[in-house]
């Protein structure tokens, strides 16, 4: 038997906005009875949580979000928030920086580190508010379910196209360097040529990267159904300016 006290002190932790199961943890009591005391006792005021904020960096976040639609995930806590973690490959350090300060950049104060594992390093963040900033978390692959970017994302990925970009390139792109030959006088000639492709197997994700090229003037095609290729002399060389290849 628990005195009034417990009962009401269990129930304004819930009131709070905690699980059952976390104030079941904290408090060694049952979620059964907990949930049993919701309805007998009268009911306390919720307590109001407040809002999370927006982005403190839009441009930062533009990149961001492409990064985690194209590497990655958001996973809940034991207890209570959740993680943010992009992975990134050991063979690009420079886009594990990017990666860490705009973690920063969009939500300044909070702790950001690395887990290295085999050949790659996950970057992951802790912060209650991840799948509010992030609302395509979901369960299951990314391919085999909707992607769409809420309206307030729409408006950033458009005021910063550039930036959502590169991160789509950073996370499933690349710039290569493609050759071919040709006949000159009779003489058989090499030429090379950059090329820049992003892959995903979510056609959402290849849609709202192709519709981020229309909209700063790059030409693309299908190099197949999950593979978008940028060729052309004029708009390889806007991507050097604005994205570059990863380092």
């Amino acid at each position: 038997m628990y005195d009034i006290s417990t009962r009401k002190r269990s129930l304004t932790l819930v009131a709070q906005g905690r699980s059952l199961n976390s104030v079941s943890h904290e408090t060694g009591i049952s979620r059964a009875a907990i949930r049993s005391w919701q309805h007998r006792l009268e009911p306390l005021p919720r307590m109001t949580v407040p809002e999370p904020e927006p982005p403190a960096d839009e441009s930062a976040y533009a990149y961001l979000l492409g990064l985690y639609l194209g590497d990655g995930c958001i996973s809940a806590h034991p207890r209570s928030g959740y993680y943010l973690r992009i992975a990134c490959a050991d063979a690009w350090p420079g886009l594990m920086h990017q990666c860490r300060e705009a973690i920063s950049d969009v939500r300044p104060g909070i702790g950001v580190y690395t887990l290295q594992q085999q050949g790659y390093a996950m970057v992951t963040s802790y912060y209650r508010h991840w799948p509010h900033l992030f609302p395509q978390h979901g369960p299951g692959k990314k391919h085999e379910r909707t992607i769409a970017l809420a309206p307030w994302q729409q408006e950033i990925v458009e005021a910063h196209p550039w930036e959502f970009i590169r991160g789509l390139i950073h996370s499933d792109g690349c710039r290569i360097t493609n050759w071919t030959t040709r006949l000159v006088q009779g003489e058989r000639k090499r030429y090379e040529y950059p090329r820049y492709f992003f892959t995903n197997l979510s056609t959402d994700i290849i849609r709202l990267f192709t519709e981020a090229l229309d909209r700063v003037g790059v030409e693309w095609r299908y190099a197949n159904s999950r593979n978008i290729s940028v060729a052309r002399k004029a708009s390889v060389a806007l991507m050097d300016t604005h994205v570059g290849p990863k380092h």
